[in-house]
């Protein structure tokens, strides 16, 4: 029942932060150059033209550390901007673009920046708390992504803390999962095989 599988996802989300406030900072730093390392080599990342990340805070990645190495790779790069009703659109982010600080803390573009549909984004990295082999995603609850991804036909990644891939998330019709899911040692996805890892 859904009321079930929300309590379920409640309980694994407690989890999770728990686990993330435990982590030094040198622990999470070290994990994010190795989440970036991998995620930078991905075949994905090498043929999208247009990319969207996110912008990471608090025990996030600190995925503001990706702009500049797919700017020199000639990608097109986006960050999402909250709309009310919890809805999302992305937009086009430079060297030069000013983000303007949303109050739930992250950083977003601002009105100036060209929107980008969510059809021309060839590859979208989506933020979670915690992910599972296949794909599941354990959100923070809000559905900006599962809302926004519906309309969007690009390769989805995720970078995921190993400590953070859990056997199985529970899902609801309207949770969409991710394709790739990018740990420090590992790749998983529903395309790869469930019990094995792609190289470093």
């Amino acid at each position: 029942m859904p009321s079930t599988i929300t309590a379920e996802k409640a309980s694994l989300r407690r989890q999770a932060l728990d686990w993330l406030a435990s982590l030094s900072p040198q622990a999470r730093a070290a994990g994010d150059q190795a989440l970036f390392r991998r995620f930078l080599a991905l075949p994905q990342v090498a043929s999208a033209r247009t990319i969207l990340l996110y912008h990471g805070m608090d025990t996030e990645p600190d995925t503001v550390r990706l702009l500049p190495p797919l700017w020199e790779l000639g990608k097109r790069v986006c960050l999402p901007r909250c709309l009310p009703g919890n809805q999302m659109e992305a937009r086009l982010v430079q060297r030069d673009s000013p983000l303007i600080r949303h109050p739930y803390g992250m950083l977003e573009p601002g009105t100036d920046c060209p929107i980008i549909l969510p059809d021309q984004i060839d590859l979208v990295l989506v933020p979670g708390l915690a992910f599972d082999r296949s794909g599941g995603r354990l959100g923070r609850g809000g559905g900006y992504y599962d809302r926004w991804l519906s309309g969007c036909s690009g390769v989805t990644a995720a970078l995921c803390r190993d400590g953070l891939l859990m056997e199985s998330i529970p899902r609801l019709p309207h949770d969409l999962g991710v394709d790739l899911v990018i740990t420090e040692t590992g790749l998983y996805g529903p395309s790869l095989s469930l019990t094995g890892k792609s190289g470093a």
